[in-house]
This record gives C-alpha cells, sequence and structure tokens, in this order.
C-alpha cells in the first residue's frame, strides 16, 4: 500500500517556528531546517529570438542581467544564507520586512505590492515517489519590470518542465514579459497540486477497501495520518486561492490585462483543489465514522454469539443446580438411567432453544 507522508522542512506542523522574541521588524533570521549546503543561483534570460542559462556562484556574476531589455529568472536554492538575502535587497531595492519575510519558510501565502515590484509567497507540494513522502516548501517570488527573482527552500522543485518550455520556446512565455513569467512559475505549482492530489485518492481507495475487510488499530493510525496530511495541504492552498484572487483584480503597472485572464485560470485550479482536498477530508471523517462502526458492529457480534450461549447454559445451570442439592427424598437420583436422561435432556433443551432462536432471527 501507498504510504504518504506530510514534510515541512523538517518543523513542527502545528507550532512552527517563529522569529526571536524582541528582535526589530525586518531583521532577517532564517527560519527553517538547518542546512549546510551553499545556496545555488540559476539564472535564465531570455527574449523572442535569444536565450541563456547559467549556473552561477555569486549575486555579483548575475548583475549583469539586471539592466538588460530583456527578461531574466534568477532562481535561489536555499534561503538560509541571511548575507545573500540582504544583498538582494541591496541590489534589488527591496524592503527589510520582505526580505525578512524571504527567510521566514514557515510564512503564510500572500500577495504584496509595492511601487517597482509586487512580491509573492507560495507553497510549493512535492512528492517523492521512491519514499512515498510528501514535501511542502516555499517558494517566495520578487516580479520587477524585467526580471523574476524566485526563491526556494530545497533543490526538489515542480520547475523543470516551465525551464524546458522556455529553453524550446514553446508556447507564448518568450514573447511575453516577466508577469506571464509569474503566471507560469504559479500555474505550474498549482497544476502539481492535482497530481500528488491523485496520489492521495488512490491511499484513500486503498484504505476504503482495507477497512471493509480488516478494520484494525494499524489501519485507524493510517486513516488518522491521512487526515493530517489533508488538513496541512488545505492550510497551504486556501490562502493561495486569496493570493491569485489579488493578483487577478491588481491594477498594478506590472501585470498587464491579458496576463490577469491568465490568472483566472489559476484561480479557477486552486478553487477545485480546495474543493477537491475537502471532498476528501469528509472522505477521511467518513472512514473514521466507517471505522467506528465496524468495530461497533464486530463488538455486537461478539456479544450476540456469547448471550446466546449464556441463554442456552441458564436453564442449564438452572438444572445443575437443581439436582446438585443435598436433599435426601430425591427419587431421580436414584434411577438407574437418570444421568443419561438429564444429559439427553439438556442436549435436547439446547437443540430447541437454538432453533427457536434462529426462527425470531436472533443468530
Amino acid at each position: 500500500m501507498t504510504k504518504l507522508f506530510l514534510k515541512t522542512s523538517g518543523m513542527s506542523k502545528l507550532l512552527p517556528k517563529t522569529s526571536k522574541p524582541a528582535s526589530a521588524p525586518g531583521t532577517v533570521s532564517y527560519i527553517g531546517k538547518e542546512r549546510e549546503v551553499p545556496v545555488k543561483l540559476h539564472v535564465i534570460d531570455y527574449n523572442e529570438t535569444e536565450f541563456t542559462e547559467k549556473e552561477l556562484k555569486t549575486l555579483t556574476d548575475g548583475l549583469v542581467y539586471k539592466d538588460r531589455p530583456s527578461i531574466t529568472w534568477f532562481n535561489f536554492t536555499g534561503v538560509h544564507d541571511e548575507k545573500i538575502i540582504h544583498e538582494i535587497g541591496d541590489k534589488f531595492n527591496i524592503h527589510p520586512l520582505v526580505l525578512e519575510d524571504i527567510a521566514n519558510t514557515t510564512h503564510r501565502p500572500k500577495v504584496e505590492e509595492y511601487d517597482n515590484y509586487i512580491f509573492v509567497i507560495f507553497k510549493m507540494v512535492c512528492f517523492n515517489e521512491k519514499t512515498h513522502e510528501i514535501f511542502l516548501d516555499q517558494v517566495s517570488l520578487l516580479i520587477g519590470k524585467d526580471y523574476v527573482i524566485s526563491f526556494q527552500e530545497n533543490n526538489t522543485d515542480v520547475l523543470e518542465g516551465l525551464r524546458e518550455r522556455i529553453r524550446n520556446g514553446k508556447g507564448k512565455i518568450r514573447r511575453f514579459g516577466s508577469d506571464y513569467l509569474m503566471y507560469c512559475i504559479m500555474d505550474s505549482i498549482i497544476d502539481h497540486y492535482f497530481s500528488v492530489l491523485e496520489s492521495i485518492g488512490e491511499e484513500i481507495e486503498l484504505l476504503e477497501k482495507e477497512l471493509m475487510l480488516n478494520a484494525g488499530q494499524e489501519l485507524l493510525v493510517k486513516i488518522y495520518g491521512l487526515k493530517k496530511e489533508l488538513v496541512f495541504l488545505r492550510k497551504s492552498i486556501w490562502p493561495m486561492r486569496e493570493v491569485v484572487s489579488t493578483l487577478e483584480r491588481t491594477e498594478h503597472e506590472l501585470i498587464n490585462e491579458g496576463t490577469a485572464v491568465f490568472m483566472r485560470d489559476v484561480y479557477d485550479h486552486t478553487i477545485q483543489i480546495v474543493e477537491t482536498v475537502e471532498t476528501f477530508r469528509d472522505m477521511t471523517l467518513g472512514m473514521l465514522d466507517l471505522y467506528l462502526s465496524t468495530v461497533s458492529n464486530k463488538m455486537n457480534e461478539i456479544m450476540k454469539v456469547i448471550t446466546v450461549f449464556a441463554a442456552i447454559f441458564i436453564p442449564l445451570t438452572f438444572m445443575a443446580g437443581v439436582y446438585g442439592m443435598n436433599f435426601e427424598f430425591m427419587p431421580e437420583l436414584k434411577w438407574r438411567f437418570s444421568y443419561p436422561i438429564w444429559w439427553a435432556f439438556s442436549i435436547l433443551l439446547s437443540f430447541v432453544m437454538l432453533i427457536i432462536f434462529k426462527k425470531k432471527k436472533w443468530i
């Protein structure tokens, strides 16, 4: 059976870490799983006719693309290096509160509009087919006039298909601006939720089949685990609907009217995902009720069998008690065939009671 486990940066799902107490607003402090690997910078620069893709060691090496008229996508893998985040803020004139949110990997999805850029936080879901684990990673986007800066927690993402489209020049992406690139990133993240939900749907079907055959304690643990997964998926996707809705209605100069139409399609997808998660959650709650009903029915069957045996042995116990008394004048005790007669009568009485129970459909 496929087993799904939800992971969120190795931290508590119920009470994530927060910034240090009494720290000043705008203080960049990384909140997430401790990492020792260096931050990776991947740059894609393109227009309708030209394309460049590089892995860079420092941000300074990528600044040559900043002032070009082409569209540049800076993708940082890892947000644990606070110095690099400060450097990005200085080079691109980013507000300190935005830099603080980028370093906080437990932040709620949101969108903020500034004069020269738009800041978006999204949650990306990844499924590991080998370990059957679900990971929720935070993706932060900075959308400027001719650039998009994305920040990811881990090296695993769902954007490789989008990069391949840019490399091959498929679709409209190389003819449109940074706002359309932002839409494509968000659309890729949202669409990947469907494949993960498909895996969860298969898990629910397997659990339902197993529930009908064997409702054990181990199955209850699986159902509760699945319920928690759906709760946290809902927690991540619900505010993303608000983010997409805000971008759809925004009048910011960086968002063209044509891109707003595409955002409406992303909004429809988020609604569909929310409804699917709600449906799965209801199905999981139904499985919990079914589990309790199944356990109760099994207990009733056991009690029915015990009651039948008790009902049969009650008159036999009465007879044994009567003839076990030490009365002096009990003629039946002197009869030669009293013992076999007693057994025959007891067996006959048991069969008669079983027939009566059967006709009344008690068993």
